[in-house]
């Protein structure tokens, strides 16, 4: 059976800095009837553990280690089993939210994660955070982005552990080179393609966006 996409949303704070903002974040499953994966635990583990049902949770992935995607993470892998994977280099953004209790396994650029007809390859993409990653799975012809490219252009980058040369580097190089009808499904808000967003690349380095 194909693997399918499944969208919940899930309502909570984000913060860094001093500053506290109420968002709405996208959770994404994928999988088949028996199996699946969580892309970003985000706010409320009861609802993405009921989302997944009866389903075996393989892996609770993490884009980046920002606390609005990463703080149900560890319920829902106490109510699961399922191992939560990070890329090593926001380990010290996780540790803000969650210092005793360490991811249970890295990611890495190329590792693919495989569930339930799904296969889910890792894509480093520094910029918004030094880990933040994105997830390319071609035989759905999507692309799981984090906050590393919205609708409408790159993920902010104007706090802790962000830089915005390194956003543009990772979405030209990484993200633009996918074909431009790959879906761009997001960690917030609605969803684009790779060709919608393509041609306003170089309007985003002018705006320093």
């Amino acid at each position: 059976m194909a693997a399918r996409i499944e969208r919940l949303v899930t309502s909570g704070q984000f913060s860094l800095d001093g500053g506290t903002w109420d968002v709405d974040n996208n959770v994404w499953i994928i999988g088949d009837d028996s199996e699946a994966v969580v892309i970003d635990a985000a706010h409320d583990a009861d609802a993405i553990a009921e989302a997944v049902g009866d389903r075996r949770l393989t892996a609770i992935v993490c884009t980046h280690a920002h606390n609005d995607h990463i703080d149900a993470a560890p319920a829902l892998a106490a109510r699961t089993g399922a191992p939560i994977w990070l890329h090593r280099d926001d380990l010290p953004l996780w540790k803000q939210t969650h210092p005793d209790r360490e991811p249970d396994a890295w990611l890495t650029d190329g590792q693919v994660i495989e569930a339930g007809g799904a296969a889910l390859t890792v894509l480093h993409t520094p910029g918004h955070a030094p880990g933040a990653v994105c997830l390319h799975d071609p035989g759905l012809g999507t692309v799981f982005t984090g906050d590393t490219l919205f609708n409408g252009g790159p993920g902010a980058t104007g706090r802790s552990y962000s830089h915005f040369p390194t956003i543009i580097d990772s979405i030209r190089d990484r993200l633009l080179a996918l074909p431009p009808g790959t879906k761009v499904l997001t960690g917030h808000g609605d969803p684009t393609t790779i060709g919608a967003e393509a041609p306003h690349l170089q309007e985003w380095i002018d705006r320093g966006h």
